[in-house]
């Protein structure tokens, strides 16, 4: 109110002025926003194919429908900057169109990609992911409040680049610093359908991107129960949380024998998704979900520790699939385990060399602390195969060191016994950008892991 008082305190002197003397002078007056006030801004993303041969750059078949609609400026401004079209290079142009304040060409590779055999990804939908995340972070810096995205012909792909590459984790900052998140609209395509999966899929990832970066005493085994309640119940899933009583019960021993040495109370989420028959039988998904994995006894170094708050993205990665189906509704059933927990010292802590006994009565010792994970989920994945007698079973976690080294941010992982499901991997991993690296499980290996 004091801004609004003092404009028209000026404008009051300024009209006083005008009536006192006869000089011509043009005043325009300006809105003021008050600070509770949020001024709309719309801002576009476009796609340029690469040059090829002696052709030069192409604009996407939407971008050529927002170049007519601006009577050919953006065509005449890709040549004044002789813009090149590759992938991830961008340039930003400013009111050239009444209701987009902004509006960015990004580069999109060159326009019949598709597989590479020697990359084994499909780089047409990957350069679009790219090339919507760029842009669409880009106005969002900009403080635009409403993205439209063109779809470069690959709508979900460019739906799922924008929702991630908007996407922060703020929670813990202050709310004048926080960066807004624009809405995202899909433009000028009639396949809504594709850019409404990708969102779904998009967001899907996202909560699994805030969970595992939430501080380990604000994601505690109990707030992760409640976030999954939050995130499936609405979407049909149903979830099963069950505490100390009910696994000492069951005698989830395995879970229990790391569990116990931390204050926190353990818990060990049941997540049923049916969409289809209830007599097919399920997938069943196993998340490693160890909120803080200290290394218990076998303490961890200092330096970095605080990055094994992360060791709870197996159990991320399983409700943000979870979150998924059920948002896509897959017509199949999946029956998802999630144990939860810390790790941590302290006078109830496992101990190296202690000996647990397991549900299938074959005996477990420990000789390192540090390496709970396996301990953390052998109860759990047997307990889920008796109790689902699933076809299929996938456990996800942070558990191997050679990995992160041999493949880096490369590629993920994956062990597996039948070579049709690898396969399956595979495939999906090329066409989602997240590719997979199989690890062999031959008995010269077993050996020396046992």
């Amino acid at each position: 109110m004091s801004t609004l008082r003092a404009a028209y305190s000026a404008n009051s002197k300024a009209n006083k002025f005008l009536n006192s003397s006869n000089a011509k002078i043009e005043i325009k007056f300006l809105r003021y926003y008050s600070p509770d006030e949020k001024k709309q801004l719309k801002g576009i993303v476009i796609g340029l194919y690469e040059k090829e041969d002696d052709k030069g750059p192409k604009l996407t078949t939407s971008a050529e429908k927002f170049d007519d609609r601006v009577q050919g400026k953006i065509s005449e401004l890709v040549k004044e900057y002789n813009l090149s079209g590759k992938v991830g290079r961008y340039k930003i142009f400013n009111n050239i169109d009444p209701e987009y304040r902004s509006a960015i060409v990004v580069g999109c590779g060159r326009e019949d990609i598709g597989f590479n055999e020697l990359e084994f990804i499909d780089e047409g939908m990957e350069n679009v992911r790219v090339a919507a995340g760029i842009g669409a972070r880009r106005l969002q810096a900009l403080d635009m409040t409403e993205v439209h995205i063109d779809s470069m012909e690959y709508p979900e792909q460019a739906a799922e680049g924008a929702s991630l590459g908007i996407w922060r984790y703020q929670e813990y900052r202050n709310k004048k610093d926080r960066e807004g998140l624009p809405k995202l609209e899909l433009y000028d395509s009639p396949d809504v359908d594709a850019w409404t999966r990708g969102l779904f899929k998009s967001e899907a990832q996202n909560l699994a991107r805030r969970l595992s970066d939430t501080p380990a005493n604000q994601m505690t085994p109990t707030t992760f129960a409640q976030s999954a309640v939050d995130a499936l119940c609405p979407c049909g899933a149903s979830v099963e949380i069950r505490t100390m009583d009910w696994l000492e019960q069951q005698q989830i021993n395995s879970f229990l024998m790391i569990a116990k040495g931390s204050c926190e109370p353990p818990v060990m989420l049941e997540i049923q998704y049916c969409g289809t028959s209830p007599d097919d039988k399920p997938i069943m998904l196993l998340g490693k979900g160890i909120t803080f994995n200290s290394g218990g006894i076998n303490l961890r170094h200092p330096n970095g520790m605080d990055e094994y708050r992360g060791s709870m993205a197996g159990a991320a990665v399983v409700l943000a699939t979870m979150r998924a189906a059920a948002a896509l509704s897959l017509p199949i059933n999946i029956s998802a385990i999630i144990p939860l927990c810390e790790n941590m010292p302290s006078g109830m802590s496992v101990k190296p060399g202690d000996i647990v006994t397991l549900l299938n009565r074959k005996t477990m010792a420990v000789r390192d602390v540090d390496k709970a994970g396996v301990v953390v989920m052998a109860d759990p994945m047997l307990y889920g195969q008796s109790q689902y007698k699933p076809r299929l079973v996938i456990d996800v976690a942070t558990l191997s060191y050679g990995v992160q080294k041999t493949l880096g941010g490369g590629a993920t992982a994956i062990f597996s016994n039948s070579h049709y499901i690898w396969k399956q991997f595979q495939k999906a991993g090329s066409l989602t950008g997240d590719r997979m690296w199989r690890f062999p499980l031959w008995r010269f290996y077993k050996k020396l892991v046992t």
